[in-house]
């Protein structure tokens, strides 16, 4: 066995991003051909109230924002939401994450180099084309005609050109961003800042010209002409925009001091670009002139993409040579930034065993993930070259609000999971309000982008499918098997005859109780021509190889021949396995899973944890929650010896599996009396139909060799009857229902609380469902409680990279955070009425105090955040 499995191994990246530089990531990422391309159009959509648009979009922005500067601080690895979702949410949800945030961001990419070789090639036709050509938009720079391809195939001169620098500029910033981070940040800085000066030109020139002649607020008028539907239209459209801050969390594994830094930079960046949002939409309304007997915002949504370079040749000396540079500048910074998110999500996959082992490979020499930039790379270039880019960037943009769906719904499970434990550099105020909020409204957006694009649904719809697809025919099972406990010992002594169709798997730890977990087992073999597996369990701590488990085993050999012995004089095939872990659960699952058992018999403490009341225990827990088969529990008693059993029964439909199982316990002649406690004062009449009910049950299922009686009693406290009348018995027989978490809180586990309150031993059967009741119960139970369950393993890892805190974390109390609540609430109020003095002003002098209003709200929040964001030292 390669120990290397087994043990913590991590791959990890450089710190060496300071503030500016993960600030300058953030800026980079949303102010992108976004802004160029899509003012125009959503001003089409929206008119003058795009002002409001991106101030709404700003606010469900801030919202989510939130959750990854909180989550962002406290687990600062490469990865970011898919970390956070697969920690947090179960099943496929992690992988799922990861998959779409790695597409999103490598189509985002495409799209940001195609529009840098859309941006060359009209700079080209600007400076190479005559004057009387410029607004042509079909002259040729280089070519004549379209060029033709094989298969009758036309590419015009524009797709030519715009292909080519598109190539081009993909592969420099894959060479930038194999040069490492320090590299990346250097250039990605430089770029944003260039970028952000071009578009304070624009909007300082703008602003003079409409300050300039106050006639031309007239211009916002009508301030919504398509009303709220337009608005939120225009909120769909631009949201993408707005995307770009998460991947300031996607290097938090590359960032010093990232408790502190991170929650800094997430909401730096979003001051920076929320205003310039809305001042760039201000400029372009207002200091305009459109064709006479046009308003503003249809000639602009008419120009489209290429409406804010007209807008800024009428005010500006060059300005669409200006906006062109800008263009290209937005599309270089984006790109980098995108280019870096998606190698850092792939990476954190192949680290986690979800796509290959090379993507979680690492440069000697640049010690950056060079497989995981290769193979991002190879995506971003099929896109950029073979796709349809506009319909796949919308159903990037589908996928973003679904990635942060989950990363809201993920933070609730991730507190509730681990509380005070993590060390968090910043907290959520009103949690968990402000998630929930969240994913309300991106949900709206979700459904606002039906309308956008058929194709962007079909391109999203097949990306999911194809994760699905990997997930479970790939990317679990390896994971599994990574994961697996090791086997350190399997000898199989008596081989049956044939194929074994019937497994019974007996975990054995005491030599004191192998009689009580072995008779059953080995009639159940018997009667179902089975074998038996006894596994036995030799756990080690933490800091221990698992691979020296080997060195316990002369311990275990007096177990070992005393359970084979016993087994072997019944004559029923059998092979025993020795397994090693940290915990006793995940040994048994593994092996119950490869052993596809039928029956498995383990032993029962009734063990409750320090917070009190649990199930059945930890172990045990774990067990029936991922093992779907019919487990068989006991406590400590000579099942061989016993005479008289008392099997309380709820409901007719335990009466079938029990006494299917109870046939199971042992070959001698047994009295097994069925009892049925009503509670007092039931009438006679329903006594009777349940009786009846019961009794049918029971005359259905042939029991050999066994008197089976039903007994029925009348009492205010059934629990109690039925502790009294066990007295008279050698063991107590219950068939649970897999009572949901949910019932168990409310009303208890019956079991438990009988096996606590009686000295009779106590044996609990569990039967086996169907594949879908097992999932739907899988997902009640995590659903009413289960999500706060913390995964052993993944506590180990986030201890072992130093997110844990150090000792016991005081249990009581809540975690607060240091934001200060009032302060964001009033914050929040000035918001809400900042919004809505935009829209009732119409354009009037209200609107622009509430333009005024929102900003000055933008500052007091990002003041008050950063002010929370501390170092956690």
């Amino acid at each position: 066995m390669a120990d290397s499995k087994q043990t913590s191994h991590h791959v990890g990246l450089v710190r060496n991003l300071g503030l500016f530089d993960i600030t300058m990531i953030g800026v980079g990422a949303m102010i992108g051909a976004g802004i160029f391309v899509l003012t125009g159009i959503a001003a089409g959509t929206a008119g003058p109230a795009l002002i409001l648009a991106f101030a709404m979009n700003g606010v469900i922005t801030v919202l989510t924002a939130m959750v990854y500067a909180e989550l962002g601080s406290a687990i600062p690895e490469a990865g970011g939401g898919y970390l956070w979702v697969k920690e947090g949410l179960p099943g496929p949800n992690g992988f799922l994450a990861g998959w779409m945030s790695w597409f999103a961001h490598a189509v985002a990419g495409s799209l940001y180099g195609v529009g840098f070789g859309g941006f060359i090639y009209e700079l080209l036709r600007i400076l190479l084309l005559d004057p009387s050509a410029h607004h042509d938009p079909h002259a040729g720079v280089f070519l004549s005609g379209p060029l033709l391809l094989p298969f009758g195939i036309e590419l015009t001169e524009a797709d030519l050109v715009q292909k080519i620098f598109a190539v081009l500029v993909i592969l420099l910033f894959l060479y930038i961003n194999y040069r490492g981070t320090s590299e990346t940040g250097a250039v990605g800085n430089i770029v944003t800042v260039l970028k952000v000066i071009i578009i304070g030109i624009f909007i300082v020139s703008g602003l003079f010209v409409i300050f300039g002649e106050p006639a031309r607020f007239a211009s916002f008028q009508p301030f919504a002409p398509r009303d709220i539907i337009g608005i939120v239209s225009a909120m769909g459209l631009t949201f993408i925009a707005f995307e770009g801050y998460e991947i300031i969390v996607q290097a938090g594994e590359e960032v010093r001091e990232p408790r502190k830094n991170i929650p800094r930079a997430v909401f730096l960046s979003l001051a920076i670009v929320v205003p310039i949002y809305m001042l760039v939409a201000f400029v372009i309304l207002g200091a305009v002139d459109p064709p006479e007997g046009v308003l503003i915002f249809e000639w602009l949504g008419d120009l489209g993409e290429i409406g804010i370079a007209r807008a800024a040749a009428q005010f500006m000396p060059f300005g669409t040579f200006l906006i062109m540079v800008g263009g290209l500048l937005s599309t270089m910074s984006a790109l980098n930034a995108t280019t870096f998110s998606s190698t850092r999500v792939s990476f954190a996959m192949g680290r986690d065993r979800a796509l290959p082992d090379g993507f979680s490979s690492v440069s000697a020499k640049t010690r950056t993930p060079h497989v995981a930039l290769g193979w991002s790379g190879v995506l971003i270039l099929f896109v950029a070259l073979t796709l349809p880019i506009e319909d796949v960037a919308a159903s990037a943009d589908i996928m973003f609000i679904l990635l942060f769906l989950q990363v809201n719904l993920a933070v609730v499970t991730i507190r509730s999971k681990y509380g005070k434990d993590l060390k968090y550099g910043f907290l959520m105020p009103f949690f968990p309000i402000l998630p929930m909020v969240a994913i309300g409204l991106q949900f709206l957006l979700l459904v606002s982008l039906l309308n956008v694009s058929i194709l962007a649904w079909i391109y999203a719809a097949i990306w999911l499918g194809g994760g699905f697809l990997i997930f479970y025919l790939y990317a679990r099972p390896r994971q599994e098997r990574a994961h697996r406990t090791p086997v350190v010992q399997q000898t199989e002594l008596m081989t049956p005859t044939q194929e074994a169709p019937y497994r019974v798997l007996v975990s054995v730890a005491n030599p004191d109780s192998l009689s009580t977990l072995l008779s059953p087992a080995v009639h159940a073999a018997r009667m179902n021509n089975g074998k038996i597996t006894l596994l036995h369990i030799v756990t080690v701590p933490s800091p221990t190889p698992l691979s020296s488990g080997y060195r316990y085993l002369p311990a275990t050999e007096a177990l070992r021949e005393k359970a084979i012995a016993m087994v072997q004089d019944e004559e029923v095939a059998v092979e025993y396995i020795v397994r090693v872990a940290r915990r006793v659960a995940p040994a048994i699952i593994d092996t119950a899973q490869e052993q596809r058992a039928d029956l498995l018999v383990i032993g029962w403490h009734g063990v409750k944890t320090s917070e009190g009341r649990t199930v059945l225990g930890s172990n045990i827990d774990q067990v029936l929650s991922e093992v779907n088969c019919d487990v068989m529990m006991l406590q400590t008693g000579d099942t061989a010896a016993a005479e008289r059993i008392l099997m309380p029964i709820a409901e007719p439909r335990q009466v079938a599996y029990s006494l299917g199982l109870i046939q199971q316990f042992s070959a001698n002649d047994l009295q097994l009396d069925m009892l049925h406690v009503f509670s007092a004062g039931t009438p006679a009449a329903e006594r009777e139909r349940m009786t009846r009910a019961l009794q049918r049950q029971i005359d259905a299922v042939k029991v050999e060799g066994k008197q089976v009686n039903l007994l029925t009693e009348q009492s205010y406290d059934r629990i109690e009857s039925i502790v009294q009348s066990a007295g008279d018995y050698d063991y107590v027989v219950i068939g649970e229902t897999r009572d949901t978490r949910v019932k168990q809180r409310l009303f208890g586990n019956t079991s438990m609380v009988i096996a606590d309150r009686t000295s009779t031993p106590v044996m609990l059967l569990h039967p086996e469902t169907s594949g879908v009741e097992f999932g739907l119960r899988q997902a009640v139970n995590y659903v009413s409680g289960g999500y706060a369950s913390v995964d052993p393993e993944s506590r180990q890892r986030l201890e072992e990279q130093g997110y844990i805190v150090d000792g016991e974390a005081p249990s009581d109390g809540k975690l607060k955070s240091s934001v200060n609540q009032p302060v964001i609430f009033f914050i929040g109020a000035l918001t809400v009425i900042s919004a809505f003095m935009m829209y009732a002003g119409s354009g009037g002098t209200l609107t622009w105090i509430g333009v005024l209003l929102y900003f000055a709200t933008m500052l007091m929040f990002t003041v008050v955040s950063v002010r929370a964001s501390r170092s956690a030292g």
